[in-house]
């Protein structure tokens, strides 16, 4: 085509859709390469017949239902596999609930913990770690058997009118107030005004200004417990730095919003399991009942006596776990004992359910005491994964 004939403008578009389908080409090519080791690599491992094009996922849409983004990976269930996938260290793998799928659970401007990877996965670990300590964990022990009284208080109500109770909305509501009050020293009512409290803004600001001013941070400093957002305002790494505003709002919210609602979930769980076994219902009751006598509150010292009551939740948590699929970006091949390998740039999920069964060895029942301290520790260890954050 001659440019006097159909001028610059048409040789430039002609270029153009040349090396757009140029690009296109290779970009295919490149997929295909990629795609092409990647079906080798899981030619070794079990599983349905796959689409050529879009492997899985119109199993997986089946299944589950609309699905925003498929990513190559590969879901594991036995114990031994899970032990080489969870127990990498370094910039290997990291923990996991996809930053694709944040925001279906809160919305934050900052990556809580939940989230975050490599260094700052790290640093944030670090500096929220003496938040758990068991000396600031003792002073909560109180504030939450407070927070039980209050949905007892409810349930009884409810039963004395013959009413039904929706069990995870109350117990819901529970932790939530719990967590107000443990991690943010703010008693939010929220059990009995009915209100969600949406607080992390305000709460971040007022605890702020308090540390602002000399008297505030003395306060603050003198109190006979730190809470979980005093720790966070205060705490600095070895450099002199501390949380950003944004970083601090973010791990408020993960901790209030995420924490809630799985042990919300657990306990809800364990209520309907023991609710199907009244035999172990009336064993943790007389265990509870001998260990409080004539109290109505829980105190530090009583949890470590409840073996039975541990047993029960601990086995409940098992068969139900909160946070039931576990997942590790591979930022490096791996390889399994057995010999077979996973490249990097795949994901792999773990099902804690499906290890955790009768099929690997671990107890299906706390009957008869076989569930005990020392064969949980060995035979769950790397598996007993209920809570990741």
């Amino acid at each position: 085509l001659s440019p006097g004939v159909y001028g610059p403008s048409a040789v430039v578009l002609q270029l153009s859709v040349v090396l757009g389908v140029v690009f296109v080409l290779l970009k295919a090519a490149q997929f295909y390469q990629k795609r092409k080791k990647l079906n080798k690599a899981l030619e070794a491992f079990p599983g349905p017949p796959k689409h050529w094009l879009y492997g899985h996922n119109h199993l997986v849409r089946r299944e589950l239902g609309s699905v925003r983004v498929v990513l190559p990976s590969l879901v594991i269930h036995h114990p031994e596999y899970a032990k080489v996938l969870l127990g990498q260290t370094g910039k290997s793998l990291h923990l996991s609930l996809e930053k694709l799928t944040a925001p279906l659970l809160f919305d934050s401007p900052g990556e809580g913990l939940l989230i975050l990877e490599g260094a700052k996965w790290y640093q944030h670990r670090k500096l929220i770690t003496p938040a758990f300590h068991y000396d600031v964990l003792k002073s909560y022990v109180t504030l939450m058997s407070d927070s039980v009284k209050v949905m007892l208080d409810k349930w009884e109500k409810k039963i004395a009118e013959r009413k039904s109770v929706e069990l995870f909305q109350d117990v819901s509501l529970m932790t939530l107030d719990s967590i107000m009050k443990c991690a943010f020293s703010y008693n939010a009512n929220c059990q009995t005004e009915r209100s969600v409290p949406q607080l992390s803004n305000p709460v971040i600001k007022e605890r702020k200004m308090l540390l602002s001013n000399e008297k505030g941070h003395d306060k603050i400093q003198k109190k006979k417990h730190l809470d979980f957002l005093d720790i966070l305002l205060c705490t600095k790494d070895e450099n002199g730095v501390g949380l950003s505003d944004e970083d601090l709002r973010a791990e408020v919210d993960t901790f209030m919003f995420a924490g809630h609602d799985t042990t919300a979930s657990g306990i809800s769980w364990l209520l309907y399991c023991l609710s199907l076994h009244p035999e172990y219902q009336q064993q943790c009751r007389e265990e509870v009942r001998g260990i409080l006598g004539n109290r109505d509150s829980i105190e530090w010292e009583d949890l470590g006596k409840m073996n039975y009551t541990t047993m029960c939740i601990k086995e409940s948590l098992r068969l139900f776990p909160p946070v039931p699929v576990v997942s590790r970006r591979l930022h490096k091949p791996i390889t399994f004992p057995d010999g077979r390998s996973l490249p990097a740039g795949l994901l792999g999920s773990f099902i804690l359910r499906a290890a955790a069964s009768d099929k690997w060895g671990i107890i299906t029942r706390a009957q008869g005491g076989r569930a005990s301290h020392k064969h949980l520790t060995l035979r769950c260890h790397k598996l007993f994964l209920t809570f990741l954050f």
